[in-house]
Formats: structure tokens, C-alpha cells, sequence
């Protein structure tokens, strides 16, 4: 295999896992390691039993028109204080999907901040902390990973682990914005725990498919399975991809009514330095009376990259909840748009300036007072 066809197969693999199309901090020198020169996964240990830890630490202060409340945007809800969002600690042992033997690896994730208490598992780390506090602990990725020679190659992921579905994720490193978008809060699954099974079909090419317990979930509803999976493609330029996932099944095991989303991420290159990414989900939520529910999204993001310290963004997005079925009990069009910066003065430190405007067709902001709101919000990242 050339190094080409490896590198796109990277790629593929990438685009599938995590659905995302920003670079982790983690491919930086963090703190540590550009203070010292020292880094322990150069470690002879390290290296000869291919584990890596990493840490990193994120957090940040938003203030809004209404000073009472960001809600219904989450993550960073809490108005004219500092938040202490992620401190995060991983240890993982990346499996070998270049070679033509069997490997085996996996991850560990563990997270204390305020946006902890957003990604735990029901049944999992949401019992370990019965406080009403916004800071709390999460475990939001324990699994084992398995590579199989088989054809070109078969990768099972065997525990719990972020989701595939659409394209911001829970991570601070890997998200342009510090706020998130309303389909990645409310239209989209966090985890999963189950099995996720992904094959590169060729170099551009590649499907998934697995069974998983549902949406956040970990021993609860624990016969309640859902199908997950879909596939992604990549161009022989690599400058455009498209990415769809789809989640489909029952959300408890005693009681009727499918729970069924998709999402489809499209990223563009127009430039070296200019880029662009289209999503769209949709979701439908039937009850065991017969009842059911929609919601959809459209998200459009632009980045362009100024230097390599320094890049600009955009993000416009329109969700659908009128039914009510995800985001608060009124039922509401919202409307949102972010204009954001990224500088990374220093390869472990990084700050995101972010102007929020949001507007609904309801009163569901300032605790039901108003239809609008202005934010003004900033997040700093530090890897070590």
C-alpha cells in the first residue's frame, strides 16, 4: 500500500469516528513538552508499548443581553462567571491499521468541569455524583479497539465512546467555537455503548455499522439496541468529503416507540486556506400511543485560516424543534449565528473570542422572557 492510499485511509477512518473536521490539540506539543523539551510518551516505555496520556484543561467566561441566563444554549450556560468547562485526562493505545497483523487498543477519557454533567451515561457516571453543582465527573469513553486483517482491514470499537453522529463534538480542542450549535445539544446522541465496526471499502470509500444501547446510555434500558452506523466519502484531491450516520431504535426496553436521526456532514476546500461544511439532520421520535415528533437542522460553517496562529469563523445555523420534543417545553424555530476567532499564540495555548446572536419565533430565552439574545463569550484552551 502506497502512501498515498495510507494516508488517505486515515482519513476515511477520521471522518467516520468522529465526524469532525477540526485537527486535535493533541498533534501540538502541549505545555509541558515545549517548556521542557520533555514529553512522556517519548518515553522508551511509551513508545515501546505504544500508549499515550494527555491532558488538557478548558474554560471561560459568556455574558449576554439578559445577564440571567445562556440557556437554552448549554455547555456554556452560566452567564458573568468564570467556568472551569474541561480538565480532561486520557490514556489510549491507538490500534495499528497500516499493518497485516492483528492489533488490539483502546481509550479512556475522564472529565471533571461543568460540562461534565452534559455527557454523562444514564446508568453509568451520572450515579456517582449526586449533587446539584455544575461541576461534576464524567467517564464519557472506556473501550477497547480491535483491528482484524481482513480484506483491507475491519476496526471494532467495543465499549462505551463519543458518538459519530454529526459534527461538533464534546471535546474543546476539536471544536472551532466555543458555544455549540443547537443540533449538537439537542438533535444528536453524545455516547454510545454497544459495538462499532468500521471497513475502508477503498481509498475513498469507507462504511460502519454497529449496535448500541441507545442515546447516553450505559446500563439502563440495557435490551433497548439501536442500529448505528453509515459511511463516508472522500475525493481523490482529498479537498471534499461526505459523511452520513444514522441512529435507529427503541429508547427503552419496556415500553414501544422507535427514536430514529440522521445526519449528513459535507466539508468542502474551496481554498488552501478556506474552508466550508454543510450539515443537515433530521430526527423523528414516535411514542408508544402512536404519537411522534420532528426536528431537523442546517448548520453552515466558514473558516478561513489568516496565518498559522490565527483563523477566522462563521457559523449560521437553523434548528426545528416546533414540536417541542428536544429543546424546552415551547415549541420553537431558533436561528443562530456565530462569528469566532481562533489564536493559538503558543502550540499548547489557545483562545476563542466568540459574537453570538440567537432569535426564536417563541419567548424561550431569559427563562421564557424573550425571543432574542446577544452573547459575548471566550474560552481559553491549554494543553499539556
Amino acid at each position: 500500500m502506497n502512501n498515498t492510499s495510507v494516508f488517505k485511509r486515515t482519513l476515511l477512518s477520521s471522518a467516520i469516528l468522529l465526524a469532525s473536521f477540526q485537527v486535535s490539540a493533541s498533534d501540538a506539543p502541549g505545555m509541558i513538552e515545549a517548556l521542557s523539551d520533555f514529553s512522556i510518551n517519548d518515553t522508551s516505555f511509551m513508545q515501546k508499548t505504544g500508549f499515550e496520556v494527555g491532558l488538557w484543561a478548558s474554560g471561560g467566561v459568556t455574558g449576554n443581553s439578559n445577564g440571567n441566563t445562556n440557556a437554552p444554549v448549554l455547555f456554556n450556560d452560566r452567564v458573568n462567571e468564570f467556568n472551569l468547562n474541561q480538565l480532561n485526562f486520557y490514556i489510549e493505545r491507538a490500534v495499528d491499521t497500516d499493518g497485516d497483523s492483528w492489533d488490539i487498543g483502546g481509550r479512556m477519557d475522564f472529565m471533571y468541569g461543568t460540562d461534565a454533567r452534559f455527557t454523562q451515561a444514564s446508568g453509568w457516571d451520572s450515579n456517582w455524583n449526586d449533587n446539584d453543582g455544575y461541576y461534576d465527573i464524567a467517564m464519557p469513553q472506556l473501550y477497547v479497539e480491535v483491528f482484524a486483517p481482513i480484506g483491507n482491514g475491519i476496526t471494532a470499537k467495543l465499549g462505551h465512546f463519543y458518538t459519530t453522529i454529526g459534527n461538533e463534538v464534546v471535546t474543546s480542542p476539536d471544536n472551532f467555537f466555543y458555544s455549540h450549535a443547537y443540533t449538537m445539544l439537542y438533535a444528536e446522541p453524545f455516547t454510545h455503548t454497544g459495538a462499532l465496526f468500521s471497513y475502508d471499502i477503498n481509498d475513498n470509500f469507507s462504511i460502519n455499522g454497529g449496535a448500541v444501547m441507545g442515546w447516553d446510555n450505559m446500563t439502563e434500558n440495557a435490551g433497548a439496541w439501536s442500529f448505528l452506523g453509515g459511511g463516508s466519502w472522500t475525493s481523490d484531491s482529498e479537498a471534499s468529503s461526505v459523511t452520513v450516520q444514522l441512529i435507529s431504535g427503541n429508547q427503552s426496553d419496556t415500553e414501544s416507540g422507535n427514536t430514529t436521526m440522521y445526519s449528513i456532514v459535507a466539508t468542502h476546500d474551496i481554498t488552501d486556506n478556506f474552508h466550508y461544511l454543510l450539515q443537515h439532520d433530521f430526527g423523528t421520535q414516535k411514542y408508544s400511543n402512536g404519537e411522534s415528533d420532528n426536528w431537523f437542522g442546517i448548520n453552515q460553517y466558514f473558516t478561513y485560516d489568516i496565518n498559522s496562529k490565527l483563523s477566522v469563523g462563521l457559523r449560521a445555523e437553523w434548528f426545528n424543534d416546533k414540536g417541542n420534543a428536544r429543546v424546552s417545553n415551547t415549541g420553537a424555530n431558533y436561528l443562530a449565528a456565530s462569528v469566532g476567532l481562533n489564536y493559538s499564540p503558543l502550540s499548547w495555548f489557545k483562545l476563542r473570542p466568540e459574537i453570538r446572536y440567537d432569535w426564536a419565533d417563541e419567548d424561550v430565552f431569559n427563562s421564557g422572557v424573550d425571543n432574542d439574545q446577544i452573547a459575548i463569550a471566550m474560552d481559553m484552551i491549554v494543553t499539556f
